[in-house]
């Protein structure tokens, strides 16, 4: 499968500890063939700071502030054909407490987010709670075929 990840860094100090775009199209192609998705994509991978996202989660979501992640699935016309999938925005801020929280590395919990934002990009959800189910079910799955522990074992 081609996967073409664009990754920007809207973040106003470089942040070393972030994963690199390797890394990064490494955890979002597992994801995507994992969920049986293997047309060629495209994924715009978005850093930023806690204000932009909290301004995105606010205006998109109606929840006013900040999160570790946000989803932007492109959609258009079906007689268009675009390999665009969409958009991860991720908080390294929120990323790094959330981490520190959960006795993770930062790369792992990255990792996480990424394989979490992909499956949205691709429609998966957790709203409902068997939605919730089979989206962490698949996530728990890759995750764990990256070499990371099981995202939800303190949950189950």
């Amino acid at each position: 499968m081609e996967l073409n990840i664009d990754v920007q860094m809207a973040l106003t100090q470089d942040d070393p500890t972030l994963p690199d775009e390797n890394d990064i199209s490494t955890w979002a192609q597992a994801a995507l063939l994992a969920a049986g998705h293997t047309k060629p994509s495209e994924i715009t991978v978005r850093f930023v700071e806690s204000e932009e996202i909290q301004e995105l989660n606010r205006d998109y979501r109606h929840i006013d502030k900040p999160t570790n992640i946000l989803s932007f699935p492109f959609e258009c016309p079906p007689e268009v054909q675009l390999p665009l999938l969409g958009d991860l925005v991720i908080c390294p801020a929120v990323l790094h407490r959330e981490a520190m929280e959960q006795g993770k590395s930062v790369s792992e919990h990255c990792a996480h987010l990424i394989v979490h934002g992909c499956l949205h990009l691709l429609g998966y959800d957790h709203i409902k709670d068997d939605e919730a189910a089979v989206m962490e079910a698949l996530e728990s799955k890759i995750v764990m075929s990256l070499g990371f522990a099981d995202p939800y074992l303190a949950e189950k």
